[in-house]
Order: structure tokens, then sequence, then C-alpha cells
């Protein structure tokens, strides 16, 4: 078997940082550059190859800095452009690379282009925006169609001083480019070259499927008969020019330097739609972010609401995308845990006392026995978790959350004719699945505040954090940190837990996920018990059987633990066995 040449960020681990709640050093409650820089000799003693930041850039924060007014500075809550190039030159100094937030399917409103587009109907810049007029219905005038804010809402926003509206498909403070305009392609070129230049690694690109709209902007179905505006995805998700204007960012920018790329598709599960972004041929991005995976315990009404979700569904997923399209070059970015989700631990695991470090490990080894580049969340190091369902709405700060509830409420309010309305079945869906979860500041010692902020943090530290830090897992070798530090070097010291093929094992048991990895001569066996209670499997359908096969990482210890044809797997246990060339 020929081995195909393998790039630098195939087999790398990116840790992304939530900035705002990352580390304070200046004790203002929000996180900052200096904190990040603080806390590089953490990172790379953990195993980082890649820092990604979440936007940095300067914003009036109206959806945590994916609202951008200026993609060429800092934001001065964050630090200065010296405070970057220091933490770029730290991050290489270790040996560590750093990927930006690209955001550029929106800006702010705030953006001197957008202020610009807005003054008047004549503006150089007013098609650097999508300009509608309203259209009357029955003597009323109506936004130019139908189309639902992903935040709740009309997509489209009326400006008084023209009488138009453009298109925001999140926030109204975050007006749509019009990526048609081929003035608008040069100058995010621009922007990319600018971060380049100044010695960025690479970009993970916010929503980079929605760039290009269905010419006419039709009306979307109806499906939600309980509100006049509809989802419109079918209308702007990987639409009629989205693969030319990436292929010519390729052209423009990528291919002239050695970056990573990972570009953000969501409202699309169809796998062939999103392999159009990936395959080496189509020369466009390294890897997307898609979320099939991510959705499966999500209802189509809304991604903050829970819907139950069984073992088979999951490896059904996983399966696929480990498998899909090998060997034509399509590649995976692996992850369960982002900015935009709540804790894995508390969704796939088990948060209780008993049962939350030792199903964290589990789901850490699952994440690292599989093909394509790993990314690992703040705080998913440590097993961090769901803050709890006593806190009230009013701690929950992300714009998703906050829309939703209203828009409920209001529902409710109008559907019962009163000003009082239960809403604690809401309270207990946010508890589980908020974005809020992920942006809890991180949880460093047993200081107040959990170390993060010498001031007041701009959201609350996690109840749990005297007894749950990183300061007491460095110190215990069986932490969840300790764990997932040994787990990066096992798969970095085994190249079949990368590139192996996937062959999966016991489909149809609902309670272990076993799979076997093959690459070369050599062989991986991986055992997950994804629930409590313990389990026996019959391994007879191991490919050459279990013969040769030595233990290589498990959550409960460190001892070797022989493999037998049966086994029989403790709760939330994990196993992964290696087995090199089998001599004759």
């Amino acid at each position: 078997m020929s081995t195909p040449p393998h790039p630098w960020w195939k087999s790398a681990t990116v840790y992304q940082i939530y900035p705002a709640s990352f580390l304070d050093a200046n004790g203002d409650g929000t996180g900052d550059l200096a904190g990040i820089i603080a806390k590089l000799d953490y990172l790379k003693n953990l195993g980082v190859d890649v820092i990604w930041l979440s936007p940095i850039y300067r914003s009036p924060l109206a959806d945590m800095g994916y609202d951008i007014s200026d993609y060429e500075d800092i934001d001065s809550r964050y630090g200065t452009l010296e405070d970057w190039d220091r933490l770029l030159e730290g991050a290489h100094t270790r040996g560590m690379k750093l990927m930006m937030d690209l955001v550029v399917n929106h800006t702010s409103d705030e953006h001197a282009w957008f202020t610009a587009s807005k003054s008047s109907k004549t503006d150089p810049k007013r098609d650097w925006y999508i300009w509608r007029p309203g259209k009357v219905i029955d003597g009323k005038e109506h936004p130019p169609n139908n189309w639902k804010s992903v935040f709740q809402g009309s997509a489209w926003e009326r400006d008084p001083a023209t009488g138009e509206y453009y298109l925001h498909l999140y926030v109204s403070k975050q007006p749509d480019l019009n990526w048609d305009n081929p003035t608008v392609r040069s100058a995010v070129w621009d922007v990319m070259r600018f971060w380049v230049r100044r010695g960025c690694d690479g970009f993970r690109m916010d929503v980079i499927n929605i760039i290009s709209k269905t010419e006419g902007l039709p009306d979307a179905p109806l499906v939600d008969h309980t509100q006049y505006y509809q989802p419109a995805s079918m209308y702007f998700a990987n639409g009629p020019h989205v693969h030319k204007y990436i292929k010519q960012m390729h052209t423009e920018v990528l291919s002239h330097h050695d970056l990573i790329t990972v570009g953000e598709t969501p409202f699309t599960h169809e796998a062939s739609e999103l392999a159009a972004y990936v395959l080496p041929q189509n020369r466009e991005l390294n890897m997307v972010f898609h979320f099939e995976l991510m959705d499966i315990d999500s209802p189509s009404e809304s991604p903050l609401l829970k819907k139950s979700w069984t073992l088979s569904e999951l490896k059904a997923i996983v399966g696929r995308w480990q498998r899909f399209m090998r060997d034509d070059g399509f590649w995976n970015a692996v992850f369960i845990e982002n900015h935009d989700h709540a804790r894995s631990v508390s969704r796939f695991g088990n948060d209780s006392a008993q049962w939350r470090a030792v199903s964290a490990k589990m789901l850490a080894i699952f994440e690292i026995t599989q093909t394509g580049t790993l990314y690992l969340y703040q705080g998913q190091e440590l097993g961090l978790m769901n803050f709890p369902r006593t806190w009230g709405i009013e701690e929950y700060k992300d714009v998703a959350s906050q829309n939703y509830w209203n828009l409920i409420k209001e529902q409710r309010q109008k559907a019962q004719g009163k000003e009082e309305v239960e809403m604690s079945d809401l309270l207990d869906s946010f508890a589980l699945k908020a974005r809020d979860h992920a942006r809890t500041p991180m949880q460093w010692n047993a200081s107040a505040h959990g170390g993060f902020t010498t001031g007041t943090p701009w959201m609350r530290v996690n109840d749990d954090y005297p007894e749950w830090n990183a300061e007491q897992q460095i110190a215990d070798e069986t932490s969840v940190h300790a764990f997932w530090k040994r787990a990066l070097k096992v798969r970095k010291a085994h190249d079949v837990l990368i590139y192996g093929d996937f062959v999966m094992l016991l489909e149809a048991h609902e309670q272990v996920f076993a799979y076997m990895r093959n690459y070369g001569s050599t062989s991986a066996l991986v055992l997950l018990n994804f629930k409590e209670g313990k389990v026996e499997v019959d391994l007879k359908e191991a490919v050459g059987g279990i013969a040769g096969y030595a233990f290589v990482l498990g959550n409960y210890e460190n001892e070797e633990i022989g493999l037998e044809a049966k086994v029989v797997l403790r709760d939330y246990e994990g196993r992964v066995y290696v087995r090199e060339a089998l001599l004759n």
C-alpha cells in the first residue's frame, strides 16, 4: 500500500479558545489576549498544536464578536494588534500555530462599509450589502420576503433613511455582505492577506456555506404555522455560486500559503453537498465542520430544545463520516464541543458526581480514535459540565437563548391572554442545550471566580469551580486533564488512529460502540461503553481475531488489561488496543 503524503494539519490537535471566557489578565471581567499569552505553556503541555481564536476583532458584541466593525484591528476589550503579535510569537516559539476566525458572511452594522452602504441609495458601497424594497400586501408594507432570522423574527430590517430593507440572516446588527459583488470578494481577500502577512497560520470560516443566496430571494415554504416568518436555509445554504467564490478564495489567497482551513457548514447534512467543499481536486477547503452529530439531540423547531437519541443513531452518523470518500481525499474535522453547543459530558456522557470524570474520559477516547483533524474546546480537557438548572434566565447571556425565550414567552402570553405564563419547561431545555454552557469562564483554580478574573466576570463561573478546576487536575494523575494529555500522546504515537480505515463492530449493540482501525500492517481496536452498567461483548466479529493486541489506553486504570474474546466493560469504560504486523 502506498502511503499518501500527510499535510501537517491532518495530525494536528486544535484547541479552540473563546477569548472572553479564557483568562482575564487585567481584572475588567473579560478574558483577553494577555490572559491567553499567560497560558501558552499550559496549552503546549496539554499537547496542543494549533490555537484557534474565536473572534477578537473590533466589535459592538451584539453576537459575542461575530459582528465585526473592523477586520484589521483587535477589540480593546481583548488588547491590541501588538498583543496579538506577542501571542503569535509566543505560540510559534513553542512550536504551536495560530488560526483566526474569519467571519465574512456578514459584518457589524457599525462597520464603515455598512455605514457608507446605508447612507444613500447611490453610495458606491450600497451594493456591498443586500438591499431590497418592501412588498405591499393588502395595503400594508412587509419585508421583501418571509425569511426568518436564525435568531428569530424577520431576516430583514427596514432602514428609515432610505426606506429599504437590508438582509441579516442573524441579528439585525449583522447585515449580510453581498458576495455577488466582486469588489466585496476582493475586500475579503484583502482581509485574509492582512492576517496571513502578519503571521496567521489559517482560518476557521464562520457559516461559509451561506455566502451565496438564491437569485430572486424567493419566499420560503410555510412549515411553521405559528408565525409569518419561515426558516429559509434552502435558499441561502450551499447557494448557486458558493463553490465558485470559495474556489476564487483558494486561487487568490489560500493556494499561496501552507494554511489550515476549516469551513463551518450549518443547515447541511447531505454528504455530497459537504464533500464539494473538501475534496482536494476541488481546491476549496481542507475540511468542514458539519453538524449531523451535534444535531442528534435537537428537534427541528430549535437546537435549544432536546430530543432523545440512540447509540445506533450516533454510530450510524460517525461510521458514515469516518468511511466517507476516503479514497478521494475527503477529510473530517473531529469535534464534540464548541462555543455553540452545551458541554459534551452533559450531553453525551453522564455529569453526575459518580460518572462525570469516567464518562468524560470515555468521550476523550471516542474523539482521539477517529480519522480527521482533532478539535478540542476550552474546558473540555477538564470535563467541564453544564451549569445547574437552578440558574435563572438572567444568567443566560447568549442572544440565541434570550431571543428564543422572548419569542416563546410572547406566543404564550398571546395564546393565554395574560402576562404571567409558565416557562419552566423552556428553562429545563436550556439547562441541557443552551450555547451559554460553553461560555462560562474557565475554571483555573479554587480562588474567587475560579481564578478567571480578579474583577466581576462578564458571565457567572459555574458553581463547581472550588473542587473542579485546572490547578487541582494538573496535580492529579487520575484527572480528566491528565487523561486528555495521555490520550493526545497515544493518538500522536499511532498513525492508525489518525489515518486508518474504519470498520464497525457490534453494529446493532445499544450500549457499546466498538470499531477497528487499520493502516498498513497496524490495527487498532476501540471499545466504548456509552452507558451506566456493566456489559459483556463478544469480539468474534473482530477481523483477524484478537491475538497480538496490546492495551494502549483505558479510562479506568493504566495497567495492562489483556484482550479476551469476551470482554466485560464497566460503566462508561473505554479501551484502545493496538496490534502491529502479525508475524507468521
